[in-house]
């Protein structure tokens, strides 16, 4: 490739960098992997002959979705040995993502949750679809099926998730509320006020990794929930701190031990109260809670 056509391929692929970006975020659920996909991406595109390509955006998120794919078979055989419960790799987002209202809901831990019970083939067409509006043509040449097969998998895979993804919607106003709450209550270790914030069939699920303790199972219920929370802050006897920030385009909590971050705490909130409660505490999935990852749809 000559310098010109060198300067042409870089310039699409910064232009489209933050979209390809969150097609594999979206795809895998880390951002890490999301990453060293787009870093494949690069090394294919870059070989392309540029006077090939009709459409630039259209090939890149087709090279993007194919190493995407890869990725997450690789990822599903590794989570078969990960040591408890799995949760996406939180990112810190800026204010545009929670003001797209479907993108906040793609990228929210809940739905991203949801996304991991479908096939790989499945969760890439519903991406594509849902969260992209890529035409079937387009995603037939990503996923290597026929448009046909593709319609097929898209209709499946939108029944699948749309009967379990979250069916009551709050406002951000509202979900913020609950955090303040239940921020003040693990602050000052107010075991009635933690109780009082969280939901009769509030879901706890924590990912530890294996490097920091986390239940094995999700807990429910908001006795179950409470007590664990109440009693494993008031056990590591260190000042705990958490801060309102944005992850994944939802309010969620930064909490600090002792001035350390310790994990981040994504939440589902319905009716004023919180229902769902996902807890990162991997050290190997937060390093992008302190500074702003950029997701984009277009």
């Amino acid at each position: 490739m000559d310098d010109h056509a060198t300067d042409a391929a870089t310039t699409a692929f910064v232009a489209h960098r933050n979209l390809l970006f969150t097609v594999a975020y979206e795809v895998l659920g880390s951002a890490v992997e999301a990453e060293d996909v787009l870093q494949e991406t690069w090394l294919r595109w870059a070989k392309v002959d540029m006077e090939d390509v009709r459409d630039q955006r259209a090939y890149l998120v087709r090279i993007t979705t194919r190493q995407a794919l890869n990725r997450l078979r690789a990822m599903r055989r590794r989570k078969e040995t990960y040591i408890g419960q799995w949760l996406p790799e939180p990112v810190l987002t800026s204010p545009d993502v929670a003001e797209d209202v479907e993108l906040a809901e793609a990228v929210s831990m809940a739905l991203m949750l949801v996304l991991e019970t479908l096939s790989p083939t499945e969760r890439a067409v519903f991406v594509l679809r849902e969260v992209f509006d890529t035409d079937y043509d387009e995603i037939a040449a990503a996923v290597g099926k026929s448009p046909t097969a593709v319609r097929q998998i898209a209709h499946r895979a939108r029944r699948h998730v749309d009967a379990r993804r979250p069916l009551q919607t709050v406002s951000p106003r509202e979900t913020r509320a609950a955090l303040e709450s239940f921020r003040r209550a693990i602050e000052t270790n107010d075991l009635h006020g933690l109780m009082s914030v969280l939901a009769p069939e509030v879901v706890l699920v924590s990912d530890g990794g294996g490097v920091k303790p986390a239940p094995p199972r999700p807990i429910v219920g908001a006795d179950k929930v409470g007590r664990l929370i109440h009693g494993g802050y008031d056990k590591n006897h260190g000042a705990i701190s958490a801060t309102l920030t944005v992850v994944n385009g939802n309010p969620a909590l930064l909490v600090r031990l002792n001035g350390d971050v310790d994990g981040v705490m994504a939440f589902r909130v319905e009716g004023a109260r919180i229902i769902g409660l996902y807890y990162v505490r991997n050290p190997e999935k937060l390093s992008r809670v302190e500074s702003t990852t950029t997701l984009s749809r277009r």
